[in-house]
């Protein structure tokens, strides 16, 4: 993993990690949400990945984790249940099992309801199929992560933030029949939205993941034109502009990646 991924996911891993929880709004269309939601065999999905974890614990982590699991299912009281899966979430995060700790940041989004939960379950989801050496906690991740972003957008449609975790989501693991649905979706928001600054930066990161260098550097610089203080656009720029051979300027970017 080199420096600018790793950056994306501590910055994801702070996202996880903070404060947050607001208003209780719930939209007209979330019960679509969540019936799409119960389509997708959660229970199967999460008994799996938890038989093949759980083994792996120590007997003090494996003793904490029970506590915990035993604590949700003797209270009927959703704050002490959110409370909980909080403390769950951050334990199988700890323990380097983000696929598990995204479905307990799931729990707590599905009882919180707050586009906040729902958009730290998907982030958490992509830091597992990020993290994901098989393919099936790879396709379980990315699909939950979608759907978790989805239902912030559903809470929250004005949110440019929640469309573009949707749209990087799919650009990471692309739909067999439409591989270029998140690429697409990050241009349709990027016509939308010119100066938004993270439409900008996923472009660049896409650009570079693809070989277009000087799309993805003039995005960028674009993005630092509105966003000076953005590290990760100096990040990215920085691989852009060593691509392209311009040395000195990927220096500078670099330097700015590293400072920031």
């Amino acid at each position: 993993m080199n420096k600018t991924q790793l950056i994306l996911v501590g910055s994801a891993v702070l996202l996880f990690l903070g404060l947050y929880f607001g208003a209780n709004t719930k939209p007209s269309d979330y019960s679509k949400i969540e019936k799409k939601r119960a389509l997708s065999a959660e229970s199967t999905g999460i008994n799996s990945l938890l038989l093949e974890a759980k083994p792996e614990l120590s007997n003090k982590e494996s003793a904490f984790i029970l506590s915990l699991e035993k604590q949700i299912a003797e209270t009927a009281t959703d704050s002490v249940k959110i409370a909980g899966y909080k403390n769950l979430a951050s334990k199988w995060f700890e323990y380097n099992r983000a696929d598990i700790s995204g479905y307990y940041a799931e729990k707590v989004a599905s009882l919180d309801q707050t586009e906040e939960a729902w958009s730290i379950a998907g982030t958490t989801y992509m830091i597992g199929a990020r993290k994901a050496t098989a393919d099936k906690i790879r396709k379980f991740c990315s699909t939950k992560a979608v759907q978790a972003f989805e239902s912030a957008i559903s809470i929250n449609p004005d949110n440019i933030a929640h469309k573009v975790n949707l749209a990087t989501a799919y650009a990471e693991n692309p739909p067999a029949d439409n591989p270029m649905k998140g690429v697409l979706m990050l241009l349709d928001l990027n016509k939308a939205n010119p100066e938004s600054v993270p439409v900008l930066v996923s472009l660049g990161r896409f650009g570079i993941q693809t070989g277009q260098f000087d799309k993805a550097s003039e995005r960028l610089k674009k993005a630092i034109n509105l966003d000076p203080m953005n590290k990760q656009a100096h990040c990215y720029l920085a691989e852009a502009l060593t691509a392209l051979g311009d040395q000195a300027a990927a220096k500078d970017a670099q330097l700015k990646c590293s400072t920031l």
